[in-house]
């Protein structure tokens, strides 16, 4: 795990509106800025040059904690206009990176919206998210959640060359198996697939077979994309760790995306995969409900 400093800032906004038809969410926050996983690949990166400091090792070793994330977020959800959309949380930085083990931002962040019924996702690497299974189990009682875990490849090569400072993906599988079976639903993001890395079908049906035999309740694939800031820092462990591989990545990846037809493949081979484990797919964040029930209690005078 990458050591870090981390500095306590406050936030005058939590709450980040996605005005992008085809993301799956609408609505994000991020209790973190930075993140200790070390993952190379990390699109997130390049938010830390917002601050004037660097995508790289900075990134990794300077997390900074929005302490009054919880407090600012109850103020946002209190406002009349808001009218309880469901809440992506963590995707810009891990909301169980380690630094959540001392601040409990998260934790407090799924109290705020279970006092308002608001449904959300959390997406994360880490495993401190078993801790919180009594205020996720209070949280699906007014409203749906649902817990993604990122899990590309199950290869530990791969893991500790690409994911430095996350928890093995055994361990994540593990914790996704725990929230599931105390009643919370939960399931695996194949992503990043790496092209060449984990793609292939060797690697995609082990990831999957784990995932059903963990008890996922659901599962989806992304593959790799490289934004300015994540690309300057994954190449040259590319070129390092898999020099065959650089000429292809270079044809692949002149802009930020694969091609439209070699990622539609991937994913094609990880939906085959997907059905042969009678999986189902995920459910879009945006499609997340109060129950109606709770909603017409939440409304009655």
């Amino acid at each position: 795990m990458a050591s870090a400093e981390v500095q306590e800032i406050y936030c005058k906004t939590l709450l980040n509106r996605i005005d992008i038809p085809s993301f799956p969410f609408r609505w994000t926050l991020n209790p973190y800025r930075g993140c200790r996983h070390a993952c190379r690949y990390c699109y997130a990166r390049p938010t830390h040059e917002y601050l004037g400091m660097d995508a790289g090792k900075e990134f990794e070793q300077r997390v900074f904690a929005k302490v009054n994330a919880p407090e600012v977020l109850r103020q946002e959800l209190g406002r009349p206009q808001w009218q309880g959309e469901a809440i992506a949380i963590g995707t810009a930085s891990d909301p169980y990176e380690p630094a959540e083990a001392q601040y409990q931002l998260t934790r407090r962040i799924l109290q705020v919206l279970r006092d308002f019924q608001n449904p959300a996702s959390i997406t994360t690497k880490g495993v401190l998210v078993r801790r919180d299974v009594d205020v996720l189990r209070e949280l699906l009682e007014v409203a749906d959640v649902q817990v993604i875990f990122s899990v590309g490849s199950l290869d530990e090569r791969v893991w500790k060359l690409t994911e430095t400072g996350a928890p093995s993906p055994l361990a994540r599988l593990e914790a996704m198996q725990f929230l599931v079976e105390n009643g919370i639903p939960a399931g695996v993001m194949m992503a990043p697939l790496l092209p060449g890395i984990s793609d292939g079908w060797e690697s995609i049906e082990a990831v999957v077979a784990a995932a059903a035999q963990h008890g996922a309740q659901f599962l989806a694939a992304n593959l790799l994309f490289l934004k300015p800031g994540s690309r300057e820092w994954f190449m040259p462990l590319l070129k390092e760790t898999y020099p065959h591989l650089a000429p292809g990545y270079a044809k692949l990846y002149p802009r930020t995306f694969a091609p439209r037809d070699y990622t539609e493949k991937v994913l094609q081979l990880v939906d085959g995969e997907r059905r042969r484990w009678r999986l189902p797919p995920i459910t879009p964040v945006r499609e997340l409900k109060r129950p109606q029930r709770q909603l017409q209690l939440a409304l009655t005078p």
